[in-house]
């Protein structure tokens, strides 16, 4: 009885092996272009987010001392990204000479230099109705959105919705920001 007369020539095994792992592999790459640039969904249009688009949610994002710089320089690059972005976060009341009543900076302060104490003052420029009542260096807490202002030119800009007294942190420096941080446009 024969069953089957199968010599195998090792370089044209490989050869054959090889071409129907590239054929197997073109297969599962042109259907994942389909799918991602051709296949309809049943979505409707507004729901498909594109890399320009900003998400906004009504979630309250905390901003944290470690985080603070590396979302006030991503926010300050890509204001209209964030706009529409709820905030909460602590820090010193700190005015310039031509600020009006309502018009505050949310300060704190970033260690530059360790070793001789420098720091410089950074913040959000922030609006609130009765931010007069907040003497210049005074620890508040707020919770606010971020608008667009203008402030010699375009400006990331907080409109306070909350503002109260607190005490100052055990911490009351932020870090420098760092290259790991990517911004997005979810904020945090």
């Amino acid at each position: 009885m024969f069953f089957c007369n199968l010599k195998l020539n090792g370089p044209r095994l490989v050869k054959f092996l090889f071409i129907v792992m590239l054929i197997i592999i073109l297969i599962i790459f042109s259907i994942g272009i389909y799918h991602i640039f051709f296949k309809k969904t049943d979505k409707d249009e507004s729901d498909v987010i594109t890399l320009t688009d900003t998400i906004k949610t009504d979630e309250v994002f905390e901003i944290t001392e470690n985080n603070y710089t590396n979302i006030l320089q991503a926010v300050t690059n890509d204001i209209d990204s964030y706009i529409g972005c709820k905030i909460h976060f602590t820090g010193y009341v700190y005015r310039l000479i031509d600020f009006d009543d309502d018009q505050f900076v949310l300060a704190r302060d970033m260690l530059v230099n360790e070793s001789t104490s420098q720091s410089l003052v950074v913040g959000f420029l922030c609006t609130y109705d009765t931010a007069y009542e907040f003497k210049d260096d005074t620890w508040v807490d707020i919770t606010g959105t971020i608008v667009k202002g203008d402030y010699y030119g375009d400006i990331a800009q907080i409109e306070v919705t909350n503002m109260f007294e607190c005490d100052e942190p055990e911490n009351k420096y932020v870090s420098v920001p760092d290259d790991t941080y990517i911004p997005t446009s979810s904020m945090f």
